[in-house]
């Protein structure tokens, strides 16, 4: 996945961790839970939010999009 596919997905999407599952061996999943925030003096830095369960947020950034696909 690339930054540009990331910044393009619509909110409400929903994104599977590579190596992270849930207790019944599903793929963890996440869905967007925002607008993506970019910065003009440094354009590779960019966060998107993202929720997990009822609680848990985080963001997607350049560090680890790597561990994140869309479902098949």
């Amino acid at each position: 996945m690339t930054k540009s596919d990331l910044l393009s997905l619509p909110i409400g999407t929903v994104l599977h961790h590579k190596s992270a599952t849930n207790a019944d061996n599903t793929p963890l999943r996440a869905r967007v839970n925002g607008k993506a925030r970019l910065w003009k003096r440094d354009p590779s830095r960019f966060q998107l939010p993202m929720k997990h369960g009822l609680r848990q947020c985080f963001y997607i950034t350049a560090d680890n999009i790597s561990e994140w696909e869309l479902p098949q």
